[in-house]
């Protein structure tokens, strides 16, 4: 802490994450353990398997490969502080190692809305526009739509960054979650946050509500072209094209936006925090499990995998 005249100024937190809970605090580093393991252990197959293969060289699994880069990256920017603090009673974290977590926490949550909103663009124009498909979406455009998903996630993490240099701090410095969250900063300042609690709102409307707007409305002419396929086999294959990208974009959804409508309050909850467990831990491990499992081109490339390895 430093002092100022009649005022102390507080320059670190203390990050309570699952500290109230010590009867289960082995049981939880385990779980979180095996969850960051195997996170980075598929994320990191399906990242090699697509770049090796020369038949997953599509835009659909260059996007998918990204998608599971920004991942392993997204689990790896909260979960080994939460796993190192399950060894200590209190963890501690600087009010500068708050918004530098805070920072790549919200660039690559960021950039992954945008790359969904890209892939549900890339589903559409698959099926609804299957013979311009190969010109609209070219490896230039693809790399182009990728770029713009980190750029969008740089610009909506550095402003927040930029407001929450502005707050001050003299109160009560504990952070009732594992990761250090804008809204609970924005609770804990003793200072005038109007302009942060507006600059959120804006930018969760330009890259939160914006984003699933797009990608409902490309589904929605998605089902309208599958309707007026006339077979059933033919259906089942348009479906099946876009229910992986699909089932991912709800569960991603859903689980933040149920998070954060719990959590803009500021007071965070035992249960918000277990729940916000589904968006940061768990559907990262999740979404290369969802799409290989629905994908046969990836099934087919798994297998072609183990034949070279056979032959070797």
């Amino acid at each position: 802490m430093k002092g100022g005249g009649n005022v102390t100024e507080i320059t670190e937190f203390i990050l309570l994450g699952f500290s109230d809970f010590p009867r289960i605090t082995a049981m939880l580093f385990i779980i979180f353990l095996l969850i960051y393991i195997t996170t980075l252990t598929w994320n990191l197959c399906l990242i090699i398997l697509i770049r090796m293969d020369s038949h997953l060289h599509t835009p659909m699994y260059f996007f998918l490969s990204n998608l599971s880069f920004i991942d392993l990256c997204y689990v790896t920017s909260t979960v080994p502080k939460q796993l190192f603090s399950f060894f200590h009673e209190k963890q501690t974290i600087s009010f500068v190692g708050c918004v530098v977590q805070y920072f790549f926490f919200s660039l690559l949550v960021t950039s992954e809305s945008c790359l969904m909103t890209a892939m549900a663009y890339d589903r559409y124009v698959a099926i609804c526009n299957p013979l311009l498909y190969s010109s609209i979406m070219s490896p230039t455009i693809c790399v182009r739509m990728v770029m713009g998903s980190y750029m969008g996630g740089l610009t909506c993490s550095l402003s927040q960054i930029c407001a929450s240099w502005q707050l001050h701090f003299c109160g009560p410095n504990v952070i009732r979650h594992f990761f250090c969250d804008i809204t609970q900063l924005i609770h804990l300042s003793c200072t005038n946050t109007f302009f942060s609690e507006v600059l959120l709102a804006i930018l969760a409307t330009i890259f939160g509500i914006m984003n699933a707007l797009v990608i409902v409305i490309s589904y929605v002419y998605i089902l309208l072209s599958i309707m007026k396929i006339t077979s059933t086999k033919g259906r089942y294959k348009a479906f099946n094209t876009c229910a992986s990208h699909l089932t991912a974009v709800s569960l991603f959804y859903i689980s933040a936006v149920f998070v954060y409508l719990r959590s803009s309050s500021g007071v965070s909850s035992s249960f918000d925090r277990f729940a916000s467990m589904s968006y940061i831990v768990v559907i990262p491990m999740l979404n290369p499990l969802i799409y290989s499992l629905r994908s046969k081109e990836i099934k087919d490339a798994m297998k072609r995998l183990q034949k070279k390895r056979g032959t070797c």
